[in-house]
């Protein structure tokens, strides 16, 4: 986990530079505590979720891909970032056949930002 004062500096939920846009993927699900799901962007791994966790990446405008580990393969979304704005992405838990699967979902910033009230940064 990273420091308490990062955790806090990002839920201030400042907007990036004009170039950049700011990515939350997050999970607060109650379905599948014990799971650990790999969340990718754009290919390149950033982490293993956790309930309550989150992850925050500065991304370039344009496309990106967001994905998960699921049961049999991954699950993505594709996101269109525009410059200066922050985005919240929500990882959640559901029910699979051998093991828990993994889905994303792109959430409006009020609720974003809630959830994020009872989650913490990862490094």
């Amino acid at each position: 986990m990273d420091t308490p004062e990062a955790d806090a500096a990002l839920k201030a939920f400042n907007a990036p530079a004009a170039d950049k846009a700011g990515l939350y993927i997050y999970r607060d699900s109650f379905a599948g505590q014990g799971l650990k799901k790999t969340v990718k962007v754009d290919g390149q791994v950033i982490g293993e979720t956790a309930n309550r966790v989150y992850f925050y990446r500065l991304l370039d405008a344009g496309t990106h891909t967001i994905a998960t580990e699921s049961e049999f393969s991954d699950n993505s979304i594709s996101l269109t970032a525009i410059g200066g704005q922050n985005y919240y992405v929500r990882q959640s838990i559901k029910m699979g056949v051998f093991v828990g699967g993994a889905k994303l979902t792109q959430v409006s910033e009020a609720i974003g930002q809630q959830h994020l009230q009872k989650c913490e940064l990862a490094k």
